[in-house]
């Protein structure tokens, strides 16, 4: 069984890539997780603050992987 990592992406980002690395870790489209995001954003504020600790912590998708 293949191990699943939590990358940001490099092919489908829009700001930093965060999206999109969640995206093809749970296999569902990045529009959806963005639509949320903006969900956070605008019903509590912490989405923000979310996609912000997520662009930090995540890392870069190696080269090959």
């Amino acid at each position: 069984m293949e191990q699943r990592r939590l990358y940001k992406s490099n092919t489908n980002r829009v700001l930093c890539g965060v999206c999109g690395g969640l995206g093809e870790y749970f296999n569902v489209d990045p529009t959806i997780i963005r639509l949320l995001i903006v969900l956070l954003v605008l019903g509590a504020g912490t989405g923000v603050l979310a996609y912000i600790i997520a662009a930090v912590i995540m890392p870069e998708k190696p080269v090959g992987y």
